[in-house]
């Protein structure tokens, strides 16, 4: 796990846990998006796939190509490989029950089909089996219910990983069945390794603002920079700027709505089935964050002049934007809450002059 950057705590659970060949049987990795949960549980699948006698690397190998069949990466996309017609067209949102009965726990699906559980087959290659449930959050309730027997008694030399940023949508009777590791931003040191092996392009004058709106994300820089957020702050800031002096800037609401839709629509055109609904909220929550992080930076430059109407103007906006995703967060059309969030980040603007 030498590849893996800035995770020196859970690396070194793991390393503990590696040593006294007592590594428990399901985890959950927790952290922020793209912090580099995943890429751990590939390379610790790796150490325990890996039988003693594999000197050339055979299951780094057939990892990297997504061929071990000892290794089960489960993610909603699998729905679009499902024999279920009903599952195979359905919107990407969740990981549906449906998909861990064909890829993990076996029994009945929604077409009447019975499905063998391949968590309890025999490792083709005779060593462990390792399923990584990536975007863990994302199964529904019916589904993390079904996964409980699998969690409580899975059979021997079986590993379970649950990827997610936001563990508190996992049941708690899943959380007390697993052990726990934990993942933090990346330090500075970290990031600038990860730049240094990194094949991700940026211009230059991009990459101070990309790395502090990433704050120690690597997956959040590919991600900025695949969604062209640095050219969403061009566009953007002129009108926070108005703002700043008391003027409604009357094209914002629908350039912010206009921006997302762009997003979503490319999204959903490059990924077979992908849900709109789904990316418009990625689009969205990445828009939210840009717009958090621009005023973060503004109320610490004013707050250092001490320019008390400054702070205000700031500290009202911050709470306006707060505002706006917590309608996001409770499915208010998105097209209004942009609209309406210039409108209302005005009004103690010109209230304060």
């Amino acid at each position: 796990m030498a590849e893996i950057l800035g995770q020196d705590d859970a690396l070194d659970l793991l390393r503990r846990a590696r040593a006294t060949g007592r590594v428990h049987h399901a985890w959950v990795f927790a952290g922020p998006t793209g912090v580099g949960k995943f890429t751990t549980a590939l390379a610790l699948a790796r150490e325990l796939l890996t039988p003693e006698d594999d000197p050339e690397g055979r299951t780094a190998t057939l990892i990297a190509a997504d061929a071990h069949p000892d290794l089960h990466v489960i993610r909603k996309e699998l729905a679009l490989y499902s024999d279920n017609a009903q599952l195979r067209t359905r919107k990407l949102s969740n990981i549906p029950l449906d998909v861990l009965r064909e890829h993990m726990i076996g029994g009945k699906t929604g077409d009447d089909k019975r499905h063998d559980a391949p968590a309890y087959r025999t490792a083709v290659l005779g060593h462990n089996k390792v399923f990584i449930i990536d975007e863990a959050e994302l199964i529904d309730t019916n589904g993390q219910n079904a996964l409980l027997k699998t969690l409580e008694e899975p059979p021997p030399g079986t590993y379970i990983f649950l990827i997610t940023d936001r563990p508190e949508r996992l049941l708690p009777t899943i959380r007390s069945r697993c052990q726990h590791a934990g993942f933090t931003p990346l330090d500075a040191a970290a990031m600038a390794a990860w730049w240094e092996r990194s094949p991700v392009e940026v211009d230059p004058a991009d990459r101070p603002w990309i790395e502090r709106f990433a704050n120690g994300a690597p997956g959040v820089v590919v991600r900025a920079v695949e969604a062209g957020l640095p050219e969403w702050r061009r566009i953007l800031t002129p009108m926070i700027d108005q703002l700043d002096r008391g003027t409604f800037p009357a094209t914002m609401g629908e350039t912010m709505a206009g921006l997302v839709e762009t997003y979503a629509t490319e999204w959903v055109r490059a990924h077979k089935n992908a849900s709109k609904d789904a990316a418009n909220k990625d689009g969205a929550a990445a828009l939210i964050g840009l717009l958090a992080m621009e005023l973060r930076e503004r109320l610490a430059a004013v707050t250092a002049t001490r320019d008390r109407p400054a702070i205000e103007r700031q500290l009202a906006a911050i709470t306006h934007v707060r505002e706006a995703e917590r309608q996001l967060r409770t499915n208010v059309n998105l097209k209004q809450v942009f609209e309406n969030l210039p409108a209302q980040w005005a009004r103690p603007v010109s209230t304060l002059g």
